[in-house]
């Protein structure tokens, strides 16, 4: 886990409830700036690594809606934190955000609730589908790593009490970091984690400060024994030198049989997303990390998407990628039968 001390504080009036408190008295040696808005920083004159070591913005969660989404989770729902420690080469918070730190939303009490009033508007019994045979699920770390802001908000654990305990909702988040925290909550598989795993010389390149596959690969067994629904995220599918990219995949399904025990794979799914890019974040980095971008930006395999935000995406050409799929498909087949698809694209 990340040794997170940051050196400034920034915070929004309304954000220093008993909760924004509490987050703030950890770091007294901080320098702490009240400002307006949290989601409008001033220039900091930090690069982009120093800016999510060093700082901490806090803040108040005012829109929150939860979203269909039908993928990994039936909705999405109103974000914990916003930004991440890791600086992941292909991330899409960061295409959104010129300066990204960590932010807390210290109102978390208030999102439950709305998370709550939400799932009471629902079909209940619900409907078995490909997210969860008998809850409603909701994916509450879309825009940070849970797994990291669990540390630095006290108020997590109550969130994660809230999904626990509700008769109808169902938690689940990804995450590219091993925290020995979480083992100390029992969560009575009504939390489910998604490590995201990859090659790991990939991940070494584009995985910026983010735990091991290694450390990832080990943990599984742990977070089950723990009570933790533990599934994986294949994210992002990177295709490189020819079939140099299904040799190391067919590799790393070895490990990953080989590291887990039955009772584990029994219970274990897999998302699988293919890289989607984009043009602002290219730019970026050939400044930040050019060397990922030799394997991120290859035109010659790539086709333009403009996003529903605006910006230029680029994915991978849409017949080369269907025969990825398939490539892919068959090596989860052939490695780890075991590990069903919930979905893949």
């Amino acid at each position: 886990m990340p040794d997170f001390k940051p050196s400034v504080v920034l915070y929004t009036a309304d954000a220093m409830n008993e909760q924004g408190e509490a987050i703030l008295a950890q770091y007294p040696d901080a320098e702490a700036l009240q400002i307006t808005q949290h989601n409008r920083l001033p220039e900091l004159g930090m690069n982009h690594y120093k800016v999510k070591s060093d700082v901490l913005v806090l803040g108040k969660l005012k829109t929150q809606d939860c979203k269909w989404s039908g993928r990994s989770s039936d909705y999405i729902a109103p974000s914990l934190a916003n930004g991440c420690f890791a600086g992941c080469a292909y991330c899409y918070v960061d295409r959104h955000k010129a300066v990204n730190p960590i932010t807390l939303f210290t109102n978390t009490d208030e999102i439950t609730a709305t998370v709550d009033r939400h799932v009471h508007t629902l079909d209940w019994p619900k409907s078995a589908n490909q997210t969860d045979p008998v809850y409603w699920t909701y994916d509450i770390g879309c825009n940070s790593d849970i797994a990291v802001d669990y540390s630095l908000n006290a108020g997590l654990r109550d969130v994660f009490a809230f999904y626990r305990d509700h008769p109808r909702a169902k938690a689940t988040f990804a995450t590219k970091f091993v925290n020995p925290d979480l083992l100390d909550f029992d969560p009575k598989r009504k939390i489910r984690i998604r490590f995201s795993l990859m090659p790991a010389h990939v991940s070494k390149l584009v995985d910026v400060r983010t735990d091991s596959i290694e450390k990832r690969l080990a943990a599984i067994n742990a977070f089950y024994d723990a009570g933790y629904e533990v599934h994986v995220n294949f994210s992002p599918v990177i295709v490189y030198g020819g079939k140099q990219w299904r040799d190391d995949y067919r590799a790393l399904f070895r490990q990953l049989d080989e590291a887990l025990r039955p009772q584990v794979k029994a219970q274990l799914h897999c998302e699988v997303i293919f890289l989607t890019h984009n043009q602002f974040q290219h730019q970026a980095n050939l400044q930040i990390n050019p060397k990922a971008e030799e394997l991120l930006w290859v035109p010659e395999l790539q086709e333009n998407k403009r996003s529903q935000f605006g910006g230029w995406n680029i994915r991978y050409d849409h017949q080369l990628k269907s025969k990825m799929i398939a490539i892919f498909e068959q090596l989860v087949r052939d490695e780890i039968p075991w590990c069903g698809i919930r979905y893949i694209f």
